[in-house]
């Protein structure tokens, strides 16, 4: 298990000239609004407030980047899929977490966010897609999983792992609560920085 000694906020971005200098592996945290992203980052690193909650889905709108150890970064994604945000937003959502994506030299990888209570919906699998299509590797995470029994949870892992045509154990079962899943997401968090170094991707 990964031992965090340091966590600190380093800045908030909307657009790449407001990025840190490449440097750092970074590993990027994305899922729909109100999915659990800034739970589970605060339970990765032994925080409670690292990363800020909100009742309000669709309330953060930047890139948000956390210095972990001084060894790496931890981004935090613009949660997408909320409709009642203003469309303004709504917008500038895609844009923004695809020009990060495409363009920062020193991502390693992602950790995509789903709800294990509900079917992968269309800005999920969008997401999913588009990882794979430019070659940026990533983990599932299912997050809320307290919210089931143990039987409720492996018939969500097989519903969801049908829908996003791989393997049950490929996802992560993980939950903010219990923290039952933590050590699953270091590993694989882990495995991503291990990979070779990080490079801009091409459309």
């Amino acid at each position: 298990m990964m031992i965090v000694k340091t966590a600190e906020f380093m800045t908030s971005a909307a657009k790449s000239s407001q990025y840190p200098a490449p440097g750092p592996p970074e590993i990027a945290f994305a899922g729909r609004s109100n999915v659990g992203k800034s739970s589970l980052i605060n339970v990765l690193v032994n925080r409670r407030r690292l990363v800020k909650t909100s009742s309000t889905p669709g309330r953060t709108q930047l890139l948000n980047f956390f210095d972990i150890n001084g060894e790496f970064i931890f981004v935090d994604l613009p949660g997408y899929g909320y409709a009642k945000a203003p469309a303004a937003v709504r917008k500038s959502w895609g844009p923004m977490i695809e020009t990060y994506l495409k363009t920062r030299p020193c991502l390693k990888g992602v950790v995509a966010i789903l709800d294990i209570r509900r079917e992968p919906r269309e800005d999920d699998l969008n997401l999913l897609g588009w990882l794979d299509h430019f070659g940026i590797s990533r983990i599932v995470a299912l997050a809320k999983s307290d919210k089931l029994s143990k039987s409720g949870q492996k018939k969500r892992l097989d519903q969801i792992a049908g829908a996003l045509e791989t393997d049950p154990s490929d996802l992560i079962p993980f939950s903010a609560k219990t923290r039952a899943g933590k050590d699953r997401v270091w590993e694989g968090i882990r495995n991503l920085l291990d990979q070779g170094p990080g490079k801009p991707k091409e459309a």
